[in-house]
């Protein structure tokens, strides 16, 4: 699944337009490399994301293509 639409479907980012922008402009880091959006994401990825003042660390535990609100954060873990 593309990074942008793994960012948008776990709701870690809000819409998959910003996903893509972010991904563009180097906001977005997977195990420190910036990556664009078409970048694969795989189970045990760390993945980066340097939006507003706060940026965010997190691991890919699944990958799935549709997810209810509820279980969309056990897409991920936060690490820091």
């Amino acid at each position: 699944m593309r990074i942008d639409k793994y960012l948008k479907v776990s709701r870690i980012i809000k819409r998959r337009t910003v996903a893509n922008e972010a991904c563009d402009s180097g906001r977005i880091q997977v195990g420190g490399k910036q990556v664009k959006a078409s970048y694969d994401v795989k189970i045990g990825d760390v993945i980066e994301i340097t939006l507003g003042s706060r940026p965010l660390t997190v691991r890919v535990v699944s990958v799935a293509e549709h997810t209810t609100k509820e279980s969309a954060a056990d897409l991920y873990e936060i690490i820091n």
